[in-house]
Protein backbone atom coordinates (compact mmCIF):
# COMPACT_ATOMS: atom_id res chain seq x y z
CA UNK A 1 0.00 0.00 0.00
CA UNK A 2 1.67 3.23 -0.80
CA UNK A 3 1.39 5.76 1.97
CA UNK A 4 0.74 9.20 0.79
CA UNK A 5 1.94 12.75 2.53
CA UNK A 6 0.73 16.04 2.63
CA UNK A 7 3.47 18.66 1.11
CA UNK A 8 6.14 19.40 4.31
CA UNK A 9 4.38 16.58 6.87
CA UNK A 10 7.36 14.10 5.99
CA UNK A 11 10.81 15.01 6.98
CA UNK A 12 13.40 15.14 4.53
CA UNK A 13 16.10 13.16 5.14
CA UNK A 14 20.70 14.21 4.57
CA UNK A 15 22.15 11.62 2.39
CA UNK A 16 25.44 9.98 4.09
CA UNK A 17 27.58 10.06 0.88
CA UNK A 18 29.68 14.08 1.30
CA UNK A 19 29.17 16.27 -1.51
CA UNK A 20 32.90 17.24 -0.96
CA UNK A 21 32.62 20.73 -1.21
CA UNK A 22 35.05 21.31 1.34
CA UNK A 23 38.21 19.69 1.72
CA UNK A 24 39.02 19.32 5.37
CA UNK A 25 42.44 18.16 7.03
CA UNK A 26 44.32 17.92 10.08
CA UNK A 27 46.30 20.61 10.87
CA UNK A 28 46.75 20.02 14.57
CA UNK A 29 46.64 17.35 17.63
CA UNK A 30 47.03 19.14 21.03
CA UNK A 31 47.87 16.30 24.36
CA UNK A 32 45.80 19.10 26.77
CA UNK A 33 45.93 16.38 29.52
CA UNK A 34 44.57 13.23 31.28
CA UNK A 35 40.62 13.94 31.74
CA UNK A 36 38.66 14.30 29.37
CA UNK A 37 37.87 17.64 27.36
CA UNK A 38 33.78 18.35 27.59
CA UNK A 39 33.27 21.59 26.00
CA UNK A 40 35.29 23.57 23.00
CA UNK A 41 34.03 27.30 21.86
CA UNK A 42 35.09 30.35 19.31
CA UNK A 43 34.46 34.08 20.83
CA UNK A 44 31.83 34.90 18.17
CA UNK A 45 31.15 37.81 20.90
CA UNK A 46 34.09 40.45 19.96
CA UNK A 47 35.18 40.57 16.20
CA UNK A 48 38.67 40.99 17.80
CA UNK A 49 38.74 37.73 19.47
CA UNK A 50 37.08 35.34 16.85
CA UNK A 51 40.23 33.15 16.18
CA UNK A 52 40.33 32.70 20.12
CA UNK A 53 38.66 29.31 21.70
CA UNK A 54 38.50 28.27 24.84
CA UNK A 55 38.27 24.30 26.45
CA UNK A 56 37.49 22.85 29.91
CA UNK A 57 38.25 19.37 31.13
CA UNK A 58 38.88 18.55 34.63
CA UNK A 59 39.39 21.85 36.81
CA UNK A 60 41.27 23.52 33.91
CA UNK A 61 40.28 26.21 31.61
CA UNK A 62 42.60 26.68 28.76
CA UNK A 63 42.14 29.90 26.19
CA UNK A 64 43.63 29.31 22.57
CA UNK A 65 44.45 31.00 19.66
CA UNK A 66 44.82 29.53 16.15
CA UNK A 67 46.69 30.80 14.19
CA UNK A 68 48.08 30.40 10.31
CA UNK A 69 49.38 27.31 9.58
CA UNK A 70 47.44 25.34 11.61
CA UNK A 71 49.37 26.94 14.73
CA UNK A 72 47.12 26.56 18.08
CA UNK A 73 48.85 29.08 20.39
CA UNK A 74 48.41 28.83 24.81
CA UNK A 75 47.44 32.56 25.42
CA UNK A 76 46.26 31.55 29.38
CA UNK A 77 45.17 28.73 31.35
CA UNK A 78 42.92 28.81 34.71
CA UNK A 79 43.20 25.90 37.27
CA UNK A 80 40.42 25.84 39.87
CA UNK A 81 41.42 25.34 43.35
CA UNK A 82 39.31 22.73 43.94
CA UNK A 83 41.17 19.85 42.29
CA UNK A 84 37.79 17.49 42.22
CA UNK A 85 35.95 20.17 39.93
CA UNK A 86 35.17 18.74 36.54
CA UNK A 87 34.15 21.76 33.98
CA UNK A 88 31.35 20.39 31.80
CA UNK A 89 30.93 23.56 29.62
CA UNK A 90 32.43 26.87 29.26
CA UNK A 91 30.74 30.24 26.77
CA UNK A 92 32.49 33.59 26.02
CA UNK A 93 30.82 36.87 28.05
CA UNK A 94 31.97 40.39 28.14
CA UNK A 95 31.63 43.02 31.12
CA UNK A 96 29.70 45.98 30.25
CA UNK A 97 32.92 47.71 29.23
CA UNK A 98 34.06 45.39 27.01
CA UNK A 99 36.32 43.07 28.78
CA UNK A 100 36.23 39.18 27.82
CA UNK A 101 35.03 37.30 30.42
CA UNK A 102 34.97 32.95 30.17
CA UNK A 103 32.20 31.46 31.92
CA UNK A 104 32.62 27.86 33.23
CA UNK A 105 30.74 25.77 35.34
CA UNK A 106 30.67 21.71 35.95
CA UNK A 107 29.90 18.83 38.78
CA UNK A 108 30.39 21.21 41.63
CA UNK A 109 27.31 23.48 40.27
CA UNK A 110 29.51 26.85 40.69
CA UNK A 111 29.62 29.38 37.36
CA UNK A 112 33.13 30.48 37.73
CA UNK A 113 33.69 34.19 35.71
CA UNK A 114 37.35 34.61 34.47
CA UNK A 115 38.66 37.96 33.29
CA UNK A 116 40.26 37.14 30.58
CA UNK A 117 42.43 40.26 30.63
CA UNK A 118 43.79 39.22 33.92
CA UNK A 119 43.57 35.44 34.50
CA UNK A 120 41.33 36.36 37.51
CA UNK A 121 38.24 35.30 38.64
CA UNK A 122 35.82 38.17 38.13
CA UNK A 123 33.04 36.62 40.54
CA UNK A 124 31.62 33.00 41.65
CA UNK A 125 28.00 32.12 41.13
CA UNK A 126 26.57 29.94 43.57
CA UNK A 127 22.71 28.68 43.71
CA UNK A 128 22.48 25.40 41.24
CA UNK A 129 21.81 23.05 43.84
CA UNK A 130 23.51 20.47 41.27
CA UNK A 131 25.69 20.20 38.01
CA UNK A 132 26.09 22.52 35.37
CA UNK A 133 26.14 21.00 31.93
CA UNK A 134 25.47 23.69 29.96
CA UNK A 135 26.42 27.52 29.58
CA UNK A 136 25.22 30.15 27.18
CA UNK A 137 26.00 33.92 26.37
CA UNK A 138 22.80 36.42 25.19
CA UNK A 139 24.94 37.08 22.11
CA UNK A 140 22.60 41.14 21.79
CA UNK A 141 23.36 41.60 25.47
CA UNK A 142 26.42 39.47 25.98
CA UNK A 143 26.51 40.42 29.65
CA UNK A 144 23.51 37.82 30.25
CA UNK A 145 24.97 33.88 30.91
CA UNK A 146 22.16 31.45 31.16
CA UNK A 147 22.99 28.26 32.71
CA UNK A 148 20.89 24.64 32.32
CA UNK A 149 22.07 22.54 35.57
CA UNK A 150 21.18 18.90 37.05
CA UNK A 151 19.21 20.39 39.37
CA UNK A 152 16.24 20.86 36.97
CA UNK A 153 16.46 24.47 36.37
CA UNK A 154 18.02 27.19 33.89
CA UNK A 155 19.45 30.89 35.75
CA UNK A 156 19.62 34.39 34.31
CA UNK A 157 22.84 35.85 35.28
CA UNK A 158 24.85 39.31 35.51
CA UNK A 159 27.90 38.69 34.96
CA UNK A 160 28.48 42.74 35.78
CA UNK A 161 27.16 42.88 38.56
CA UNK A 162 26.65 38.75 39.81
CA UNK A 163 22.54 38.92 40.18
CA UNK A 164 20.90 35.75 39.35
CA UNK A 165 17.86 37.58 37.67
CA UNK A 166 15.62 34.53 36.69
CA UNK A 167 15.21 31.05 37.63
CA UNK A 168 13.16 28.71 34.93
CA UNK A 169 11.67 25.70 37.29
CA UNK A 170 8.58 24.53 38.62
CA UNK A 171 5.67 23.30 37.66
CA UNK A 172 5.94 23.51 33.47
CA UNK A 173 9.53 23.29 34.08
CA UNK A 174 12.08 20.81 33.53
CA UNK A 175 11.49 16.93 35.44
CA UNK A 176 15.07 15.74 35.16
CA UNK A 177 18.42 17.40 34.21
CA UNK A 178 18.78 20.30 31.82
CA UNK A 179 21.75 19.17 29.34
CA UNK A 180 21.18 22.27 26.73
CA UNK A 181 20.29 25.75 26.92
CA UNK A 182 20.36 28.64 23.92
CA UNK A 183 19.10 32.24 23.13
CA UNK A 184 17.12 32.77 20.06
CA UNK A 185 19.45 34.74 17.79
CA UNK A 186 17.25 37.60 17.32
CA UNK A 187 14.28 37.93 19.95
CA UNK A 188 16.25 38.48 23.07
CA UNK A 189 13.56 37.73 25.31
CA UNK A 190 13.41 33.91 24.57
CA UNK A 191 15.61 30.94 24.74
CA UNK A 192 15.21 27.35 24.59
CA UNK A 193 16.51 24.61 26.72
CA UNK A 194 15.83 20.57 26.68
CA UNK A 195 17.04 17.85 28.92
CA UNK A 196 16.66 14.33 30.14
CA UNK A 197 13.11 14.83 30.46
CA UNK A 198 13.32 13.82 26.68
CA UNK A 199 11.56 17.86 26.10
CA UNK A 200 12.53 20.78 24.49
CA UNK A 201 10.81 24.03 26.03
CA UNK A 202 10.61 27.72 24.98
CA UNK A 203 10.64 30.05 27.63
CA UNK A 204 10.16 33.49 27.12
CA UNK A 205 11.11 36.60 29.69
CA UNK A 206 9.00 39.04 28.61
CA UNK A 207 6.96 39.89 30.94
CA UNK A 208 10.15 39.95 33.16
CA UNK A 209 12.69 42.16 31.18
CA UNK A 210 12.29 44.82 33.94
CA UNK A 211 14.25 42.90 36.44
CA UNK A 212 16.48 42.01 33.71
CA UNK A 213 17.06 45.74 33.32
CA UNK A 214 16.91 45.80 37.13
CA UNK A 215 20.12 43.69 37.13
CA UNK A 216 22.45 45.85 35.76
CA UNK A 217 22.48 49.08 38.07
CA UNK A 218 21.76 46.98 41.30
CA UNK A 219 24.70 48.05 43.62
CA UNK A 220 23.58 45.50 46.87
CA UNK A 221 24.81 42.66 47.62
CA UNK A 222 23.79 40.00 44.81
CA UNK A 223 21.59 37.62 47.13
CA UNK A 224 19.44 40.20 48.00
CA UNK A 225 17.93 40.95 44.54
CA UNK A 226 14.36 39.93 44.04
CA UNK A 227 15.22 36.86 41.93
CA UNK A 228 12.01 35.82 40.52
CA UNK A 229 10.74 31.98 39.27
CA UNK A 230 9.31 31.50 36.51
CA UNK A 231 7.28 28.62 36.52
CA UNK A 232 6.00 27.96 32.80
CA UNK A 233 7.33 28.05 29.06
CA UNK A 234 5.40 29.10 26.48
CA UNK A 235 5.89 26.06 24.89
CA UNK A 236 6.91 22.67 25.28
CA UNK A 237 7.69 20.06 22.48
CA UNK A 238 8.42 16.02 22.58
CA UNK A 239 10.43 15.99 19.68
CA UNK A 240 13.10 12.69 20.52
CA UNK A 241 12.12 9.99 22.67
CA UNK A 242 15.11 9.80 24.90
CA UNK A 243 17.74 12.34 26.46
CA UNK A 244 17.65 15.50 24.28
CA UNK A 245 21.48 16.98 24.90
CA UNK A 246 21.78 19.87 22.44
CA UNK A 247 19.45 22.05 21.14
CA UNK A 248 20.53 25.60 19.30
CA UNK A 249 18.39 28.01 17.19
CA UNK A 250 18.16 28.26 13.65
CA UNK A 251 16.39 30.94 13.09
CA UNK A 252 12.93 30.46 14.11
CA UNK A 253 13.55 26.69 14.02
CA UNK A 254 15.54 24.87 16.32
CA UNK A 255 17.99 22.42 15.88
CA UNK A 256 18.10 19.53 18.54
CA UNK A 257 19.60 16.11 18.94
CA UNK A 258 19.27 13.18 21.31
CA UNK A 259 20.62 9.89 21.18
CA UNK A 260 19.21 8.43 18.38
CA UNK A 261 22.26 8.93 15.81
CA UNK A 262 20.42 12.11 14.47
CA UNK A 263 19.87 16.36 14.24
CA UNK A 264 16.29 16.70 13.71
CA UNK A 265 15.21 20.25 12.31
CA UNK A 266 11.70 21.22 13.25
CA UNK A 267 8.71 24.38 13.53
CA UNK A 268 7.93 24.84 16.68
CA UNK A 269 3.98 26.50 16.01
CA UNK A 270 3.36 28.21 19.25
CA UNK A 271 -0.41 28.75 19.98
CA UNK A 272 -0.42 32.47 21.82
CA UNK A 273 -3.78 31.96 23.35
CA UNK A 274 -3.07 28.73 24.76
CA UNK A 275 0.78 28.98 26.34
CA UNK A 276 2.57 25.61 26.50
CA UNK A 277 0.59 24.39 23.78
CA UNK A 278 1.07 23.95 20.20
CA UNK A 279 2.43 21.67 17.38
CA UNK A 280 5.89 20.75 15.98
CA UNK A 281 6.79 20.21 11.98
CA UNK A 282 9.45 17.94 11.60
CA UNK A 283 11.50 19.50 8.44
CA UNK A 284 14.90 18.15 7.98
CA UNK A 285 17.11 15.14 9.60
CA UNK A 286 20.95 15.18 9.46
CA UNK A 287 21.79 11.86 10.51
CA UNK A 288 25.38 10.90 12.68
CA UNK A 289 26.22 7.42 12.85
CA UNK A 290 27.59 5.79 15.95
CA UNK A 291 26.12 8.82 17.96
CA UNK A 292 24.42 6.95 20.40
CA UNK A 293 25.85 8.34 23.88
CA UNK A 294 24.72 11.56 25.47
CA UNK A 295 26.49 14.03 25.82
CA UNK A 296 27.56 14.87 22.64
CA UNK A 297 26.94 18.63 21.27
CA UNK A 298 27.00 20.26 17.90
CA UNK A 299 28.11 23.19 17.01
CA UNK A 300 27.27 25.78 13.99
CA UNK A 301 29.68 29.08 12.67
CA UNK A 302 28.43 32.46 12.98
CA UNK A 303 26.23 32.89 9.99
CA UNK A 304 24.72 29.12 10.89
CA UNK A 305 25.98 28.28 7.37
CA UNK A 306 27.56 25.10 8.69
CA UNK A 307 26.48 22.80 10.86
CA UNK A 308 29.79 19.86 13.06
CA UNK A 309 29.07 16.80 15.24
CA UNK A 310 31.84 14.23 16.49
CA UNK A 311 30.24 10.83 17.59
CA UNK A 312 32.12 7.85 19.43
CA UNK A 313 33.91 6.97 17.28
CA UNK A 314 36.30 10.05 16.40
CA UNK A 315 34.59 11.22 13.43
CA UNK A 316 32.97 14.53 12.57
CA UNK A 317 30.17 15.17 10.23
CA UNK A 318 29.81 18.55 9.14
CA UNK A 319 25.99 19.66 7.55
CA UNK A 320 25.02 22.26 5.30
CA UNK A 321 22.36 24.11 6.97
CA UNK A 322 21.00 26.25 4.26
CA UNK A 323 19.59 23.75 2.05
CA UNK A 324 16.59 21.13 1.41
CA UNK A 325 17.71 18.11 1.38
CA UNK A 326 20.40 18.07 3.60
CA UNK A 327 23.83 18.09 2.30
CA UNK A 328 27.10 16.76 4.10
CA UNK A 329 29.60 19.13 3.06
CA UNK A 330 32.49 16.80 4.80
CA UNK A 331 33.12 13.35 6.83
CA UNK A 332 35.97 14.00 8.78
CA UNK A 333 38.16 10.99 10.15
CA UNK A 334 41.39 10.27 11.12
CA UNK A 335 43.61 6.99 12.20
CA UNK A 336 44.30 8.02 15.21
CA UNK A 337 41.19 9.95 16.15
CA UNK A 338 39.30 6.95 18.18
CA UNK A 339 37.80 8.79 20.59
CA UNK A 340 34.85 10.28 21.40
CA UNK A 341 34.30 13.70 20.38
CA UNK A 342 32.40 15.71 22.97
CA UNK A 343 32.12 18.43 21.27
CA UNK A 344 33.04 20.68 18.27
CA UNK A 345 34.17 24.45 17.53
CA UNK A 346 33.35 25.86 13.97
CA UNK A 347 35.27 29.21 13.45
CA UNK A 348 33.68 32.48 12.27
CA UNK A 349 34.09 31.18 8.63
CA UNK A 350 33.69 28.01 8.51
CA UNK A 351 37.12 26.88 7.32
CA UNK A 352 38.41 25.74 10.86
CA UNK A 353 36.98 23.14 12.88
CA UNK A 354 37.81 22.37 16.24
CA UNK A 355 37.18 18.87 18.16
CA UNK A 356 37.79 18.41 22.02
CA UNK A 357 37.66 14.46 22.91
CA UNK A 358 37.67 12.47 25.96
CA UNK A 359 41.19 11.29 25.47
CA UNK A 360 42.05 14.67 26.35
CA UNK A 361 42.69 15.74 22.59
CA UNK A 362 42.16 18.72 20.47
CA UNK A 363 42.04 18.54 16.81
CA UNK A 364 41.72 21.36 14.34
CA UNK A 365 40.85 20.60 10.59
CA UNK A 366 41.10 22.99 8.01
CA UNK A 367 39.69 23.52 4.61
CA UNK A 368 42.01 23.47 2.02
CA UNK A 369 39.35 23.72 -0.61
CA UNK A 370 39.23 27.19 -0.63
CA UNK A 371 42.50 28.08 -0.56
CA UNK A 372 45.78 28.26 -2.40
CA UNK A 373 47.49 24.90 -0.21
Amino acid sequence: MVKLFSLGSEPVIGNLNPSKKKEYRVTNRLQEGKRPLYAIVFNFIDSRYFSVFATVGGNRVTVYQCLEGGVIAVLQSYVDEDKEESFYTVSWACNIDGTPFVVAGGINGIIRVIDAGNEKIHKSFVGHGDSINEIRTQTLKPTLVISASKDESVRLWNVHTGVCILIFAGAGGHRNEVLSVDFHPSDICKFASCGMDNTVKIWSMKDFWSYVEQSFTWTDIPSKFPTKYVQFPVFNASVHSNYVDCNRWLGDFILSKSVDNEIVLWEPKVKEQTPGEGSVDILQKYPVPECDIWFIKFSCDFHYNAAAIGNREGKIFVWELQSSPPVLIAKLSHAQSKSPIRQTAVSYDGSTILSCCEDGTIWRWDDFANSEA
